[in-house]
């Protein structure tokens, strides 16, 4: 007897050609959730059937993206709806072939949020470098007006929506909220003091939802089978498909769609087909560059991929961006990648991220380059750890995290680099 091969649900264009036509679309359910949410569910039955279904947040926060609805003030209005496609994690690629290669059940997640919320215009953020794709979603949404899809009195009732792209300029801390907002707006891309939080407070002042591309594809799948079934797929917790992106010293890097909870030994060895040259792992990043690094031992790799479990081994399921390291990478050569990364995308607005990544670039490169003593291995363990918890928004706390976690958890690399002879 075969195996019954996976059923697509997020990336349904692996089984479906063609899925970005929308007669296509139409022809495999599609907007057919949209339609019975418009004609037969009032806004608020909506969010509490994505309540219902436990959807976390897909964008890194992994929060509870029911309760992010019903947090809308509804005592202010207009409401605004705005998709954050600012996909800027060293590592995380997801969204991207989402929305290239199944992007109308992204707009159907977009519409069903925005009825669920009572918006009328809904914005999706697309990080500058993806104006290609911004191009080809403003030809599928003049599709769905064509089709009757978007636009006036939709489906013969009163509700009205609008759905608009808008290009940021590639800044990687615009994929954090409030920047987003304050970069739409036309203003320095930099993070709000919180609060008060976007539901309440969000684009121009008004109420406003912010969610990730692939948590609002997961939305009509919610409405189209009920919560009931979608929990069905993961864990108790941490319901639904995820989208693990995999890379680095693996043979087979990718997207990879798979049920909340599949450990990571299941998505390296059988899915990734293990590691490059059969060399031993060594450590894990489990969301992209934000991430700490994880001792890639038994334990770890039995630990099931979700938001409750991969915290016990000293990591963070994030955006779910897995790249793999092996016994040739050199920890303080990766942290000095990353803290280049981090120093020349802070915006500068709060002084510990601002001074603490400066600083810590500069430690970084001596350790990584054989010009430091073991007394700069601890001061950079101290900038960092006078981080830890002051920072205005999470890009500061995501700088520190392979800092710490690398000088704590594998010590012998940063001894052995320290005791080399200089680099000329």
């Amino acid at each position: 007897m075969t195996e019954k091969p996976y059923e697509y649900l997020l990336l349904r264009h692996r089984q479906i050609p063609e899925l970005d036509n929308l007669e296509i679309y139409r022809q495999n359910g599609g907007f057919e959730a949209f339609e019975k949410a418009v004609k037969t569910m009032q806004p608020a039955q909506v969010t509490e059937f994505v309540k219902a279904s436990g959807l976390r947040g897909r964008g890194g926060a992994g929060f509870p993206t029911g309760l992010k609805w019903a947090f809308i003030d509804n005592n202010n209005w207009p409401h605004y709806v705005t998709a954050n496609a600012d996909e800027s994690e060293p590592g995380t690629f997801k969204d991207r072939e989402i929305m290239e290669r199944n992007p109308y059940q992204f707009l159907e997640g977009v519409a069903l949020c925005a009825y669920a919320i009572q918006a009328h215009h809904a914005y999706i953020y697309l990080r500058g470098e993806f104006w290609q794709i911004a191009a080809r979603l403003d030809q599928h949404i003049a599709a769905l007006h064509a089709a009757g899809l978007l636009g006036e009195k939709l489906f013969g009732s009163d509700y009205s929506l609008q759905i608009h792209t808008h290009l940021g300029a590639g800044a990687y801390i615009c994929g954090e909220e409030t920047a987003m907002l304050e970069s739409m707006e036309g203003k320095l891309g930099q993070p709000r003091l919180r609060p008060p939080f976007p539901p309440s407070f969000g684009l121009y002042g008004k109420p406003t939802v912010v969610n990730n591309v692939e948590t609002l594809t997961n939305v009509p799948l919610i409405i189209a089978h009920g919560p009931e079934w979608y929990r069905t797929i993961g864990t108790e917790k941490s319901p639904g498909p995820k989208i693990f992106c995999l890379s680095g010293r693996v043979v087979r890097p990718g997207n990879y769609e798979l049920p909340l909870g599949t450990t990571f030994r299941e998505l390296i060895y059988e899915h990734g087909g293990g590691i490059l040259e059969g060399r031993p792992i060594k450590a894990i990043m489990a969301a992209g560059a934000s991430s700490s690094l994880i001792i890639a031992n038994d334990q770890a790799l039995d630990t099931p991929m979700d938001y409750e479990n991969v915290p016990s081994v000293g990591g963070s399921l994030g955006s779910a961006s897995v790249i793999v390291l092996d016994d040739t990478v050199s920890i303080p050569w990766l942290i000095n990648k990353t803290i280049h990364f981090f120093k020349h995308e802070s915006c500068g607005k709060c002084t510990p991220c601002r001074e603490g990544t400066y600083w810590m670039q500069h430690l970084t490169e001596r350790v990584a380059y054989g010009h430091a003593s073991q007394q700069d291995v601890a001061l950079l363990y101290d900038v960092a750890s006078q981080m830890r918890g002051k920072c205005l928004c999470a890009l500061g706390e995501f700088s520190i995290e392979a800092v710490i976690s690398g000088i704590d958890r594998f010590r012998p690399d940063f001894d052995q680099t320290v005791q080399a002879p200089p680099v000329t």
